[in-house]
């Protein structure tokens, strides 16, 4: 019996990425569903796996999870379609209208009490403070700044590379159901449809994994329960995938003893759509420049997965393991090492996030 896997924003990024990494890992006992917005580029996408994988069994889905009744259609095809569903990986998701705050950037890189020059000195500093950190699993800071609590610790400059923290602000939109559209896109679309293939998913005796793509911008500060479409604030991404973060937990509360299980995953700072639209007026091969740039910081923070195949890492990983085996109060990190190397590591959601 093969195993049955739909994924949703299939067709590009690191949802493509993760659809050739499992039909790498077991093409022949694999039937996976690509579920898209655009059906164009689903089966563009279609024929980029298949080309690579002649035997697989890739199967099409029109899904969009910023609109109830995509997700409803949906819904019913697939239990028209299939008996059971195996994985559902919650990856769809939008960051509309980034702007890049410049003046909060160099605030953040430059502060008042620091010059570049000693940035410069500091250097080495900051590679001793990598390589202990690295052997003592800690967050000791052994920069000339002391400690983690200075604006212009490198840690911090590094975590505002990585997590677009304090220099990215989105403006949202609202949906023709009168959702916020990040909302209904990333989390709500998501949810509605995990209500609706409960069918698929709970089966007696039978264990199937629900996987969230989340963010390391996943940041409480941006998330309320008393504004949960934040339409009264300026960083809906993030806030839709704190959201997710914790709507993971509550599902394993409610599902668990029905063999459903959730996790959620971060596939670090990777070079996609989303983030060539942080500034959308720079050229590609602008952004191609900037890659040396990322591979250095790579040496001095394994969050920087740079490329899909790898922000991928933990999503594959994940579907290695036993759902009933998981900590449902981790996020699951795809980290890449200095050298290339690509690895998963979970880090407690709560622990992140208080």
């Amino acid at each position: 019996m093969k195993t049955v896997v739909l994924v949703t924003g299939a067709n590009s990024g690191i949802g493509l990425a993760l659809c050739d990494r499992l039909l790498a890992e077991a093409a022949e006992g694999l039937l996976l569903c690509l579920a898209c917005r655009n059906m164009q580029r689903a089966r563009a996408a279609r024929l980029s796996l298949l080309a690579s994988h002649p035997s697989a069994q890739v199967d099409l889905l029109q899904l969009d999870t910023s609109s109830i009744s995509s997700v409803i259609s949906a819904a019913q095809e697939v239990k028209h379609k299939y008996d059971r569903l195996d994985y559902l990986y919650l990856n769809a998701g939008i960051m509309p209208n980034p702007k890049f705050d410049i003046k909060a950037f160099f605030r953040g890189l430059f502060s008042r009490y620091k010059t570049f020059l000693q940035t410069i000195f500091n250097v080495p500093y900051i590679i001793l403070n990598t390589l202990i950190s690295k052997i003592l699993w800690t967050n000791i800071c052994f920069c000339c700044c002391s400690d983690l609590s200075n604006p212009f610790c490198c840690s911090k400059i590094i975590a505002m590379f990585a997590t677009g923290e304090g220099i990215l602000t989105q403006w949202d939109g609202v949906t023709p159901d009168g959702l916020r559209e990040v909302f209904a896109t990333n989390l709500f679309g998501h949810f509605l449809l995990v209500r609706e293939l409960e069918p698929v998913l709970c089966r007696p005796g039978e264990t199937s994994q629900l996987i969230w793509t989340s963010s390391s911008n996943a940041h409480r500060s941006a998330f309320s329960l008393e504004d949960l479409q934040h339409q009264r604030g300026t960083q809906p991404y993030s806030s839709s995938k704190y959201a997710s973060d914790l709507l993971s937990l509550a599902l394993n509360t409610h599902y668990n003893k029905q063999g459903l299980y959730s996790s959620v995953i971060c596939p670090g700072f990777v070079m996609t759509n989303l983030t060539y639209g942080i500034l959308p007026t720079l050229p590609a091969f602008l952004w191609n420049l900037l890659l040396p740039i990322f591979w250095l910081i790579r040496v001095f923070t394994n969050t920087f997965t740079l490329t899909t195949h790898s922000g991928a890492e933990a999503l594959l990983w994940l579907y290695k393991q036993r759902p009933e085996t998981l900590d449902p109060y981790a996020k699951y990190h795809s980290l890449t090492s200095g050298l290339g190397n690509n690895y998963t590591q979970p880090r407690k959601v709560l622990q992140h996030h208080q």
